[in-house]
């Protein structure tokens, strides 16, 4: 059985290591020094070179999701009203601190989003390299490869300085491959900016390019469409006015562009979006993942997607995803499910949202007391070290097992639980551009509530009127765990998150006792909904940066 299968990409990241930009722990502002042979007086003269390059861009954007760090996916999620911190219960406080916008639950945690930081600029300095070089390079006549490729890397950058805008709001701007400390630029100009390059890799990635299944993890012309809406409706709900560069007939043109070329369709069942959901129960303790419905990670919905393989150690190899393991149940295997480390925990609150019929449900969650799972032999010491445990965990992205209990990210089960997962992380599907056309009036050859139908058609959910408040629900609903709903919820205003993250306030069990997570409000509405800018990184920039309201020391 192959779960997961490489691509193009898994050779190339081998390569990209040769033109890559160091993003490690040196203690500089921006760590951007190269540290290989390759460099700008004898690289980025050949197709060939701006491929490589290319491929270190990619990889760069994927170690946002690899490096140590929290992860933009995983906080999304804990910092919404979907999911607690959990973690273990000796595990110090981090991820509480982080849930509850509130630094004096982990003193010690002056720095939560530090790795984040650093691999982010790493990433965007290597975009920058090639964009800096994209004139010396001998593109090859009507190729192609320039508006490919430039494309390509212009969407990376776009897609890299779009989660740091809205994590940290006030961030340095930098459209070039140089080592300055900058102050933080206003967020009108980060997103004229993004705009800019993600209108760029619209205009010059060709239509037909990278859709083929060996191409899966390339950017393509309509996902950057598709991220392009998602940016319109952030911009214009967080900040409350027009973006300068973008408008809304613009978006909707791309919206359309996407349903008409006909390249994507919703798959036949939800389920089989996620391999932890499709895998065939055929007894109380027995799975064959050979009968798995999974639709693969090269489906007809996927549109964007970061690719992994299974080479994660603690050499610096950084090449599997480093979030899903946190998705785990607590040290607890139990078939199709791999254990973890027990962090977002559901909030029962959340999973009242959905109606007890609908499959998304199963689907999205796993529920301990239904699957069984609280009668197996481990659970009670299991629960017995977890944090915020509620009995309710992540399912769509849960780490996968055989039914000896092994790691399934390898066909042989030799995966390291740790450090070798290798699930997609799922950035855009096309049910999401279903409801984004939906919530923005419709297109042409789809109205509103066409749209809206469609999505809730697929869970056989009966139709309901393409409200926004019933757009909004499907959202959350639809898109649970993806790193989204947080971003729904604050472009609605802050004041609409902190009242639903207040409202997912309930009981837990820590290390097996009750307890009561809560939060409070004014600690959300303080900070804006912004997360830390980690305090090392303003010692070290001489404090021209500046912490974000609500987190200063």
């Amino acid at each position: 059985m192959k779960i997961f299968k490489s691509n193009i990409f898994s050779l190339g990241f081998a390569a990209a290591a040769l033109v890559s930009i160091a993003t490690g722990c040196a203690e500089s502002f921006l760590d951007v020094s190269s540290k290989v042979e390759s460099n700008t007086e004898n690289f980025y003269k050949t197709e060939g070179d701006a491929w490589r390059a290319l491929i270190g861009c990619y990889d760069g954007w994927r170690q946002i999701s690899s490096c140590p760090g929290v992860g933009f996916m995983l906080a999304s999620d804990v910092l919404s009203d979907e999911c607690y911190g959990g973690t273990g219960s000796t595990d110090g406080y981090g991820y509480q601190a982080m849930d509850q916008f509130d630094l004096s639950l982990s003193p010690a945690d002056q720095n939560l989003y530090e790795q984040d930081w650093k691999v982010y600029y790493g990433a965007v300095y290597r975009c920058n390299e090639l964009c800096d070089h994209e004139e010396q390079i001998n593109w090859i006549g009507e190729s192609g490869k320039r508006g490919l490729y430039m494309g390509e890397c212009r969407a990376i950058r776009a897609i890299l300085y779009f989660d740091m805008v809205r994590m940290w709001g006030n961030i340095p701007l930098f459209l070039e491959a140089v080592d300055e400390n900058r102050e933080q630029a206003d967020p009108a100009e980060v997103y004229k900016a993004i705009v800019d390059d993600m209108k760029y890799a619209i205009a010059n990635i060709p239509a037909d390019a990278n859709l083929a299944n060996s191409d899966n993890g390339r950017i393509t012309k309509y996902a950057m469409e598709a991220m392009l809406a998602r940016v319109y409706l952030y911009y214009t709900g967080y900040y409350g006015k027009d973006l300068e560069n973008l408008t809304k007939q613009e978006v909707l043109d791309g919206l359309e562009d996407i349903v008409k070329n006909g390249n994507y369709a919703l798959v036949s069942e939800f389920k089989n979006l996620w391999p932890a959901a499709s895998l065939v129960p055929l007894g109380e303790d027995s799975w064959d993942p050979e009968l798995s419905t999974f639709a693969g990670q090269a489906n007809s919905e996927f549109m964007l997607q970061q690719k992994f393989t299974p080479s994660q150690d603690y050499d610096g190899n950084n090449d599997s995803n480093r979030w899903q393991v946190m998705f785990g149940m607590r040290n607890l295997t139990f078939a199709p499910y791999l254990n973890g480390w027990g962090a977002a925990t559901v909030c029962p609150s959340f999973v009242n949202k959905y109606s007890p019929d609908d499959p998304r449900l199963t689907a999205s969650i796993i529920n301990t007391a239904s699957e069984g799972i609280a009668e197996s032999s481990s659970y009670s010491d299991a629960v017995a070290g977890w944090r915020e445990f509620t009995g309710y965990c992540v399912k769509k992205y849960s780490p996968i097992a055989y039914a000896n209990g092994l790691n399934a990210s390898k066909e042989e089960g030799t995966a390291n639980f740790q450090e070798q997962n290798t699930q997609d992380y799922v950035l855009m599907r096309y049910a999401d551009v279903l409801l984004m056309i939906a919530e923005l009036g419709g297109v042409p050859s789809k109205s509103a509530q066409d749209a809206l139908d469609e999505v809730r058609n697929r869970a056989g959910m009966a139709s309901v009127p393409a409200t926004f408040e019933n757009i909004m629900n499907e959202r959350a609903i639809e898109l649970a765990f993806e790193g989204i709903r947080y971003w729904d919820l604050l472009r609605q205003g802050v004041d609409v998150l902190a009242d639903a993250v207040c409202a997912s306030a309930g009981p837990v069990k820590n290390g097996g006792v009750d307890a009561t997570v809560n939060y409070k409000r004014e600690n959300i509405i303080a900070k804006k909904g912004l997360f830390q800018i980690p305090n090392n990184q303003i010692t070290l920039s001489n404090y021209k940066l500046k912490q974000n309201p609500g987190w200063e020391n």
